[in-house]
């Protein structure tokens, strides 16, 4: 089944999609537009092309009706009359960066809001161009925001919308609590007659019900990942699972004596006592690679609850609303008043898995998660993400690769956008200086390209300065 849905993703990668030129865009998405012309040349910068191949610089990016027409150094890329050409010496291009696990919601310990004005906003001006929800509290909002972004009437990024959570008995209320494998086939039809992409399992969701939601999932043609506990990975990826989230922290395959379908507590602490060089975890990895189960890091959210970590940004708090800035602020405080966290030390091991994971062949996207205490923003976070899988050991253009093209893979959309290759769309990330030399350039941003169209990054971020939290 994984195989007809693979090709079936191919069929849909190869038909012609259209981009979406600026003068279709309404009046509140064009004041953010600051490149629109059909043919535009990118010149003199460097490029790292989302491949995995070095860094290039002296390069030239020719964009034509939305879509990148060539690619090549300075010297050997015919610019044409007429178009409109920016010197971007100085300046490094990235593909648009895919956000795997990247939420319209944002979550502190004190409160839960729909994002429906900040997070795409705040998103595109990060440089992300494409987002999976991967769990949602209000599908319907999604839904609508994703047609009104495709219609040009809201300005955000490419989405993939996740359905409702599905979950077990004593699951939070705003997830769907699956009772019997007929359940989970009933919500799986609906939702993706409703017209979701991908469905999300969590942590109490017993093995029977997400069998039955993968089986009626894969019938459908859509997709199913998961931040598992109750499952474990390995019995997921048996399972017919696509994509795991999140990595080592939430996996149970190592917990003593696991009862199949329930969450065992101290996951977590378990985790300290396993040796990545066992055979266990090398199980857990192969089994995965063989069966093409893909993997997300959300390495921001787990940051956070290391003391005095993530360095506090002016950025971050500026982005947050008053509330939002208190709550985390304050978890911010608790966690360093605690001398028994275990994060500090499970942190290096998780970032030690998804590089095991990433040289025995896994394919490894990523995602911020805007959840937990509140410090890992839309966009703010993806671009945090880029510094610490740096510090797990990948090199600049394996992390643009991650945070690209592997991501538009897991989506089934690589031959459309993720990498900056002729033919694709261009979706393209300017930034003021270089963050392959200097990783903290990395969040300066100064234009996105979406289908060929400029934004104004730093206008996008300014325009919902406070609002983080609040709407």
């Amino acid at each position: 089944m994984r195989n007809l849905i693979a090709t079936l993703a191919v069929l849909v990668a190869a038909l012609p999609c259209a981009a979406q030129p600026a003068d279709t865009l309404s009046d509140a998405v064009r004041q953010f537009v600051e490149v629109g012309e059909p043919v535009v040349a990118l010149t003199g910068a460097q490029v790292v092309d989302g491949t995995g191949s070095p860094a290039a610089s002296g390069r030239t990016i020719l964009i034509r009706d939305g879509r990148i027409a060539a690619v090549g150094p300075d010297a050997e890329v015919d610019v044409p009359d007429g178009a409109r050409v920016l010197n971007l010496d100085g300046h490094t291009v990235v593909p648009g960066f895919v956000g795997l696990h990247d939420h319209t919601f944002y979550m502190t310990r004190g409160r839960r809001v729909q994002l429906n004005v900040s997070a795409p906003r705040l998103y595109l001006a990060s440089g992300v161009t494409t987002i999976r929800t991967t769990g949602a509290f209000s599908p319907y909002s999604e839904l609508n925001l994703k047609r009104s972004i495709q219609e040009g009437q809201e300005i955000g990024p490419r989405m993939f919308i996740t359905g409702p959570y599905l979950s077990g008995a004593g699951a939070m209320s705003q997830m769907f609590q699956v009772s019997t494998p007929e359940d989970a086939r009933r919500v799986v039809a609906y939702w993706a007659d409703e017209g979701v992409d991908w469905f999300k399992a969590y942590t109490r969701i017993g093995d029977e019900e997400l069998a039955a939601a993968i089986d009626e999932a894969h019938r459908r043609g859509v997709r199913v990942t998961g931040h598992l506990c109750s499952v474990s990975f390995r019995e997921a990826v048996a399972l017919g699972i696509d994509n795991i989230e999140h990595g080592f922290f939430t996996n149970s395959d190592y917990v003593p004596d696991k009862q199949p379908g329930v969450c065992p507590p101290g996951v977590q602490r378990s985790l300290l006592e396993v040796d990545l060089e066992g055979e266990e975890v090398a199980a857990t990895i192969r089994e995965m690679v063989e069966q093409g189960v893909a993997m997300t890091s959300t390495l921001p959210v787990y940051e956070l609850a290391i003391p005095n970590r993530p360095p506090l940004e002016q950025r971050v708090l500026d982005m947050l609303a008053p509330g939002a800035r208190d709550e985390y602020l304050q978890s911010r405080a608790d966690v360093a008043s605690r001398d028994d966290a275990p994060m500090a030390e499970l942190f290096p091991k998780a970032q030690a898995f998804e590089r095991l994971f990433v040289e025995a062949g896994g394919l490894l996207a990523a995602g911020v998660d805007p959840t937990g205490m509140g410090g890992a923003l839309p966009g703010y976070g993806d671009q945090r993400n880029y510094e610490l899988l740096l510090e797990s050991g990948f090199s600049p253009e394996q992390v643009i690769q991650i945070m690209s093209l592997n991501g538009a893979r897991v989506l089934g959309e690589d031959e459309r956008f993720g990498s900056i290759e002729p033919g694709k769309l261009a979706d393209l990330v300017v930034i003021d200086g270089d963050p392959v030399r200097r990783a903290a350039e990395i969040r300066n941003v100064t234009l996105v390209f979406k289908e060929g169209v400029g934004y104004d990054a730093p206008a996008l971020a300014e325009s919902v300065r406070g609002l983080v939290g609040l709407r």
